[in-house]
Order: C-alpha cells, then structure tokens, then sequence
C-alpha cells in the first residue's frame, strides 16, 4: 500500500504561480513513474505530467513550458511548479504513482482555482 498526500493548492490570479507537492509513504524509488493529473469539473481526469524513476519527464501540450515535474527522493515527495497559470488550469489535482507492478494508487486531490 502506497499513500499520497498533495498540498499546496490554492486560489492564484491568473498569470500567477503555484508549487503542488505529494508526499508518499514510502520510498519513491520503488515507482516506475509518478504523476500529476487534473480533473476539471464536467471533464474528464487528464495528464499534466509525469517523471520517472530514471528521471525523465513528459508534460500535457497545454502545460509545456508552463509547468515543470521534479522529485526529491530523500523527502520521497514529488513536485509540480506551475507558472503563467490561467483560468483554463482550474481543477482538482491528483497526484498518481505506478509501481513496478503496475499497482496504482492515488492522492486525494487538491483544488487548484485561478481566477480574479
């Protein structure tokens, strides 16, 4: 069993920034890859971007260059820096892992509004 804790949601005016955060429970070395999803409402859950065990990152076309994926394996946590945020980013976001088993789990979720 793996847990997975985001934070770091909020309201930010658009053009603002924001940095989410997931925690796990366990190390992240034993997950292929993690990610960040989001779900706005009446739409379905979509990719924002994800990070693999070796390091390599993939990014929504909506978010490339805007957003940027990072780990810290000491804190086993995940990042995701959100920058140049508009209105069209507001969902829940949820962070996602994969183990090398293929076993999915993931967070709660955080609300993310950009508006002024």
């Amino acid at each position: 069993q793996v847990q997975l804790v985001e934070s770091g949601g909020g309201l930010v005016q658009p053009g603002g920034s924001l940095r989410l955060a997931c925690a796990a429970s366990r190390s992240i070395f034993s997950m292929f890859v993690m990610g960040w999803y989001r779900q706005a409402p009446g739409k379905q859950r979509e990719l924002v971007a994800t990070i693999t065990n070796g390091g390599s990152t993939n990014y929504a076309d909506s978010v490339k260059d805007r957003f940027t994926i990072s780990k810290d394996n000491a804190k086993n946590t995940v990042y995701l820096e959100m920058n140049s945020l508009k209105p069209e980013d507001t969902a829940v976001y949820y962070c996602q892992c994969r183990m090398f088993t293929n076993l999915i789990y993931w967070g709660q979720g955080t609300q993310v509004t950009v508006s002024s």
